[in-house]
């Protein structure tokens, strides 16, 4: 081989050699990246989750969510900061309060715990974009709906309402065609559509049992919830998300009237099984979408 070839083939083996290990250099040090982020979002959540077990505690006894600090609720000492850290602090005091030793419900640890992983799972779909912002503050707020649904019966227009304005905003981001594993709205006017059906839905039957039953049977709140659901994933699913909250609600709604003495008049918080039904429809809609059209087919 010629001097000057074989200099030409050396500098291309040193070349590719030198060049191929800042490549995968690169590759092992970006690795980790991804799961790194994704810990975040489950730290992220569980934080907001506890700042949602504020919300859920205070908003039935009209309390600012601002002030005072965290206390107890039955001694009324202060929480502080190191006894106030998600799910860990819960496990090292062993569920009661440092002060009193009264215990403290589970329901804390299970929220900041669910609300980190949705997030985790919410950034798997979208990674660190505005589709992660908009849809997990959904849930979030979702959360809270069912919480304090489930406690007064209540769904506060503070929440529903900016609730569909998320919605129309995940419609006009066309977040639906970004996120195929979500289900959420493609376009804003299948948010608007959504919005409109889901309301009219529930508005016509609450107003038609008022009116063969002369009492009402459904609040606005609902109405106003499913209204939020259907701005966010849009006018396809809410039917099946409606029948599946449906079904839950006759279900429990009949066991508990069986065991109360009030029978069919016991109150059913419907907001719960809405809820409960959108977290489903998000996640899982796409599968629970195929099930109810072969359900129509039969």
């Amino acid at each position: 081989m010629a001097p000057a070839v074989f200099k030409t083939v050396v500098s291309a083996r040193k070349r590719r050699k030198v060049g191929s290990i800042p490549t995968r250099l690169r590759q092992y040090n970006a690795s980790p990246m991804p799961l790194l982020l994704a810990s975040y979002a489950f730290v992220l959540g569980a934080v907001i989750g506890s700042f949602l077990n504020v919300v859920i505690h205070r908003y039935p006894i009209e309390e600012s969510i601002v002030s005072p600090p965290s206390r107890c609720p039955r001694c009324g000492a202060r929480i502080r900061w190191w006894d106030n850290v998600p799910i860990i602090s819960y496990l090292l005091l062993l569920g009661r309060c440092r002060s009193c030793r009264s215990p403290i419900s589970l329901r804390y640890p299970f929220i900041e715990l669910a609300n980190g992983l949705f997030y985790l799972a919410i950034f798997l779909h979208t990674g660190a974009t505005v589709g992660f912002v908009l849809v997990a503050a959904i849930v979030s707020m979702t959360i809270v709906l069912i919480f304090i649904d489930l406690e007064i019966q209540i769904l506060p227009d503070a929440i529903d309402l900016p609730g569909i304005a998320i919605g129309l905003l995940i419609g006009w981001l066309a977040l639906g065609d970004r996120f195929e594993g979500l289900v959420l709205s493609p376009s804003l006017a299948d948010s608007l559509l959504g919005a409109v059906l889901g309301s009219a839905l529930l508005l016509g039957t609450a107003l038609l049992y008022k009116a063969l039953r002369g009492i009402e049977g459904m609040g606005l709140g609902d109405v106003k919830m499913l209204g939020m659901i259907g701005a966010v994933a849009g006018w396809k699913p809410v039917l099946p998300l409606l029948f599946l909250a449906s079904i839950g609600g006759a279900i429990i709604g009949l066991l508990l009237a069986y065991r109360s003495r009030q029978g069919l008049l016991f109150a059913i918080p419907f907001g719960v099984f809405l809820g409960l039904s959108t977290l489903v429809v998000i996640f899982f809609g796409h599968t629970l979408l195929a099930w109810y059209r072969s359900l129509l087919l039969v």
